[in-house]
């Protein structure tokens, strides 16, 4: 179990559950050195957010009626959930719902096509689907048709769903638990539970279980008061139960079985090889563990031991598991394989599945877009998106959080550390040398100095351009979640999951608080900055600007209609915000009013912007999409 220090808030969004893993904290000596003030024409992005050396005009300004196009790809159906209904197979993917009803030898579309689809349940002849930032669906007609649920839902962003009784509830990344007893007709908050985020749900006889970002916790009042349960402090990615026993899959400390209703934890690795436990399934006696990186595993005695079985498996980030009868499905970040002998090997079946992978970050660097992506790594496109190739050599993790860029090198920020590439990623190198092995949610590059923000283990400064790396001051930032870095003139900006926002004048090697009692305890997706006026977009908080450097903050959301906002970008005065949920907005007049520009646009988790010209690219859980203006 994780220290105090050792714990880190959870994302990801976690909508998407590898995305935002927490590391291990490592202390290490800080040593005081000189660096040059990294001033403006760097690239960044964990949400591109670049400074601007002027305000430039542009005319005429951006139109509002233009129309999005999708670019060809990145192509990669991520998978966070997969449903067996009656006769029906469902794949709830980043491009929407898929149906299959011939064991999934074949898929269709089945509806909410551009939707990030989280999870399932089955009540009745029911099916519910809770997706990422747009709330609860319902069909009655075995996937014909949906509609949406989320009378009292105010938190969207769904990650489980669990039936038990007449009672559905719905776990969520940031808004914590809720429950509908009329089959979503209305939903109510669970005030008991104090973790807002929770990614899993089970039960075991009358006892209800919550995978949080804090532990497991227990209801034995069918929600009504919880408890901690045993005093395990991870982050929990999933559940499941056998006889007596509950199990708790991970974020990086594999697996933990309770024999008592969660009073004691034990932790049963043996064999388990990758301890990044995103999806846990039974079949009989028999737990099956998909990892994130590693494939699945099988333990047929309670997990005490592990044997790996991903023969086939050619996708080993493996979101979501589901047994129907002999077969097993495994859901990863490209595509479904199927299992017909108990998970010893495995075969993709992926016909007709045709979806968009999720794009976590992009940047440009001599004219080429960089797309940096949810499992399927680095995509890159010379001609404006018309195609786009996978470029991974040596990229040996393929969660990619964040992209910079400085001169003819590219930088990837991915779940195991920050790569680097000086060939257009032809061919990547890990930049390790003194680097914690953390999750890279930001970067910040100019000339030879890189600056990387984490989760959980606070930010590194190189000035070798990722040979070498320096743990910074501000041990406030830990443990932190650093989600985005922005830098001005001679200053950097760094935004945080729990603490909102951070400035540091020594070129990242100290930090000091830059908050308003307003910005004080939010968590800040993204910044963007001009000389002394400053954006930083937030989770659930919307937008706030400050126009003196940072010293005192106002919220300025009118017209923003959603206000979960991971990307803002600039050009000259127009600004571009990117909304999980609710599409790209703009402004002409400094942030004061907001405008919707979705015409077109499909895919409405847009998680990064990049400008290019007069073309605005949206990197989004549906693949990248353009805009011209």
């Amino acid at each position: 179990m994780k220290t105090a220090r050792k714990f880190a808030w959870r994302k990801f969004l976690m909508a998407l559950r590898l995305t935002m893993r927490p590391q291990p904290m490592k202390y290490a000596i800080v040593c005081c050195i000189t660096l040059g003030l990294l001033l403006t024409g760097g690239g960044s992005s964990e949400a591109e957010p670049h400074k601007h050396p002027s305000f430039k005009p542009i005319n005429p300004l951006p139109s509002t009626t233009g129309q999005w196009v999708r670019t060809a790809g990145p192509e990669g159906a991520f998978v966070g959930s997969i449903l067996a209904s009656g006769s029906n197979l469902f794949a709830g993917t980043s491009a929407g719902i898929f149906r299959s009803s011939d064991g999934g030898a074949t898929w269709a579309a089945s509806g909410l096509e551009g939707l990030n689809i989280q999870t399932f349940a089955v009540h009745g002849s029911g099916v519910f689907a809770g997706t990422s930032g747009n709330g609860v669906f319902f069909s009655t007609d075995g996937g014909e048709s949906w509609t949406a649920i989320n009378n009292g839902l105010t938190a969207t962003n769904v990650v489980c769903l669990l039936v038990t009784g007449n009672d559905l509830f719905a776990g969520t990344a940031g808004g914590g638990l809720f429950v509908s007893a009329n089959d979503g007709a209305s939903w109510s908050p669970i005030t008991g539970l104090v973790p807002r985020n929770v990614f899993a749900l089970a039960t075991n006889g009358t006892a209800l279980f919550a995978g949080t970002g804090r532990g497991v916790f227990r209801s034995t009042n069918n929600g009504a008061t919880w408890a901690a349960a045993g005093g395990l402090d991870d982050v929990i990615f999933s559940l499941a139960v056998i006889g007596s026993y509950v199990f708790a899959g991970t974020d990086d400390e594999g697996v933990f079985r309770s024999a008592d209703d969660g009073a004691t934890w034990t932790q049963v690795n043996s064999g388990l090889t990758n301890q990044i436990v995103l999806s846990l399934a039974v079949s009989g006696t028999t737990l099956y563990a998909g990892t994130g990186g590693g494939g699945v595993f099988r333990s047929i005695d309670g997990g005490s031991n592990w044997t790996s079985n991903s023969e086939g498996l050619t996708n080993t980030n493996v979101q979501s598991l589901r047994v129907s009868g002999l077969n097993i499905y495994a859901g990863t970040s490209g595509g479904i394989f199927l299992s017909t002998d108990d998970a010893v090997t495995w075969g993709p079946i992926n016909t007709g599945l045709t979806a968009f992978t999720v794009v976590f970050s992009l940047v440009q660097n001599h004219g080429d877009l960089y797309a940096g992506t949810n499992g399927a790594g680095v995509f890159r496109s010379q001609n404006g998106g018309a195609s786009w190739t996978a470029v991974n050599m040596g990229l040996t993790n393929t969660i990619v959080r964040a992209l910079a860029q400085s001169g003819h090198s590219v930088f990837a920020g991915t779940s195991i550390g920050p790569f680097r590439s000086t060939n257009g990623g032809t061919s990547w190198t890990a930049l390790t040398n003194g680097f914690p092995g953390a999750f890279v949610f930001s970067l910040y590059a100019k000339g030879p100095n890189l600056i990387a923000g984490t989760n959980g283990e606070g930010v590194w400064v190189s000035v070798n351009r990722g040979t070498s790396w320096i743990e910074t001051k501000g041990l406030a930032l830990a443990p932190n979640a650093i989600r985005c870095l922005v830098a001005g003139d001679a200053t950097l900006y760094a935004g945080t999951a729990l603490t909102g926002i951070f400035k540091s004048t020594d070129s990242g090697m100290s930090w000091t608080d830059s908050n308003s009692s307003q910005t004080a305890n939010v968590d800040v997706q993204s910044l963007a900055v001009h000389d002394a006026t400053i954006f930083a977009g937030t989770r659930i908080n919307g937008i706030f600007r400050s126009l003196d450097g940072g010293a005192t903050w106002t919220q300025v959301n009118e017209g923003l209609t959603n206000l979960s906002v991971k990307a803002i970008v600039m050009a000259g005065e127009a600004l571009f915000a990117a909304t999980l949920g609710g599409g790209v907005f703009l402004s002409t007049n400094n942030g004061d009013n907001w405008i919707p520009i979705n015409n077109g646009l499909i895919s409405q988790s847009v998680r990064s912007l990049v400008v290019k010209g007069r073309t605005l690219f949206a990197g989004t859980d549906g693949g990248v999409w353009r805009y011209s203006f």
